[in-house]
């Protein structure tokens, strides 16, 4: 029977930061700390050979740095919730990457992840019905989706790098009238990543209750404030936390 972790066994930590409990917003002239940055940070390993060891190294490091979740495949969500508990945030993604999975599909993902402990579900939206004009069928994928979410978050990604800009306006709308939680730029396997662009682009079409995720290409600390500092309320990165290990060291080192 593999043991338990818990994040104060493991590291003398709290829970990580919960949805709702992030750090006020900052102004365009205040820096972030970087407790504030990995608080907003989906630390994320959806890699195809990702094995067990690199999932549980993933899971400690979220539960030392207070990272807002894990992001990992769904084979993984039991045996992480079964190892850590309640020490971490747990989300996994729906019809990935590629999103043309049918709802029905889609909706078991969600049903199962749910039940072996998940709390959020980044769901990948069905590009070639993007890409035909067929929004309306898009936007009631979601809300399927979202009702069967209940109170869990439902993050909307629409892989922008494969749409044109009426097409990531259209997005913006049927996720804002879908009900679901965020709208994601990209599963970090397209063509390209996030751009600021696209976040700006999203502020200006995407519903008051709506919140941003960028995924996609952010590798240095400095991308990952500058995207923040943007308006993204989530950051997904596999690289932020070696990044902050890798600079406390630094520092630790010049005192």
């Amino acid at each position: 029977m593999e043991e338990r972790v818990s994040g104060e066994e493991a590291f003398g930590s709290e829970k990580a930061v919960p949805e709702g409990n992030f750090p006020m917003e900052k102004g365009e002239q205040e820096s972030w700390t970087m407790e504030d940055m990995l608080a907003r940070v989906d630390h994320t390993q959806l890699k195809a050979f990702a094995t067990w060891e690199d999932i549980r190294s993933l899971c400690q490091e979220a539960v030392q740095y207070h990272t807002a979740s894990v992001c990992i495949p769904p084979s993984y969500v039991k045996r992480v919730r079964d190892t850590f508990g309640e020490s971490l945030t747990i989300c996994t993604v729906v019809g990935f990457p590629l999103g043309y999975s049918v709802t029905e599909a889609k909706l078991a993902e969600v049903e199962q992840a749910l039940k072996e402990g998940c709390h959020e579900i980044d769901m990948v939206v069905n590009i070639g019905d993007v890409k035909s004009g067929l929004y309306d069928k898009v936007e009631e994928e979601i809300r399927t989706l979202k009702q069967a979410c209940g109170e869990h978050v439902l993050k909307v990604i629409i892989e922008t790098c494969y749409l044109t800009e009426e097409e990531k306006i259209a997005m913006c709308r049927a996720v804002t009238n879908a009900g679901a939680d965020y709208i994601k730029t990209s599963t970090g396997f397209g063509t390209a990543g996030a751009t600021i662009e696209d976040i700006q682009l999203f502020k200006k079409h995407i519903g008051p209750q709506v919140k941003i995720k960028a995924a996609g290409g952010i590798a240095t600390l400095e991308e990952l404030e500058l995207f923040l500092r943007s308006g993204c309320h989530r950051v997904g990165t596999s690289k932020a936390v070696g990044l902050a290990a890798q600079k406390s060291c630094t520092n630790a080192e010049l005192e």
